[in-house]
């Protein structure tokens, strides 16, 4: 495809899939695609040309396999447990983290003028990526990729198991200790772009006082994220006091 020519040929492209991915691509105007942004997007033949597509399909394989590789690894740990370790990878924040450590926010296309603010261009783009991956190799392949290539190298698995997650629990506990009342609020939904992927906007009231709120693409997700947000503010202004190391 010529409107990929350009990308095609750069050495930062194959450089990533040969040094981080551990293969190289045939089909490259795919993960040309799954590099597109919505704010970059092209019209071709009527239809516009961004990864939000890749980015529905890859977000499902990727749970698929994370869920399995939990699955085998913790073969002792109950469902609760994995659940929330797999909520833990899979987050928005991590992949977004994740995207810039192995270098593929480098490789995004989109545009650097515009008004909006992408927080999750670099997780998306890692979704899009896996669903390319899916299209042109197949589970079976992407799966070795994303165990072998990303989760054993990329992220300890052990380490993010004893992070703290569950923020909206524990901010619930400090409201509960010191008589404050703590709610949770979808103050906006909105749909995402040409894929239809639906968002939601939590936001965190204390005593009817809107606080920190955040977007994500499921109520939970996005209630956990304004939590988190709310909690570490909580701590800056010293409302609420850290826990002292034993």
């Amino acid at each position: 495809m010529w409107l990929f020519a350009k990308k095609t040929e750069s050495t930062e492209f194959y450089r990533f899939f040969k040094n981080v991915l551990g293969y190289t691509p045939r089909h490259t105007e795919l993960y040309h695609i799954a590099f597109i942004h919505r704010s970059s997007s092209t019209m071709m033949k009527g239809h516009r040309i961004n990864n939000e597509r890749l980015e529905y399909l890859g977000d499902a394989v990727l749970s698929a396999v994370v869920a399995d590789f939990l699955y085998k690894k913790y073969p002792f740990q109950g469902e609760g447990f994995l659940t929330e370790l797999r909520s833990k990878i899979v987050s928005r924040a991590s992949l977004n983290r994740l995207a810039q450590k192995i270098g593929l926010s480098e490789l995004i296309e989109y545009q650097r003028d515009s008004s909006g603010v992408f927080k999750s261009i670099g997780g998306d783009a890692f979704e899009a990526l896996v669903g390319a991956i899916y299209l042109e190799k197949g589970y079976t392949f992407t799966r070795k990729v994303l165990v072998n290539r990303i989760l054993c190298l990329y992220i300890d698995i052990d380490a993010v198991a004893q992070t703290d997650w569950n923020f909206k629990s524990k901010l619930i506990d400090w409201g509960q200790k010191n008589r404050r009342k703590i709610s949770f609020e979808v103050v906006r939904t909105m749909t995402n772009g040409h894929a239809g992927r639906r968002q939601y906007e939590s936001q965190v009231t204390i005593d009817g006082q809107p606080q920190q709120s955040a977007i994500e693409f499921s109520i939970k997700a996005a209630e956990q994220l304004a939590a988190e947000k709310t909690y570490k503010a909580l701590l800056e202004k010293g409302e609420i006091k850290p826990v002292a190391e034993s």
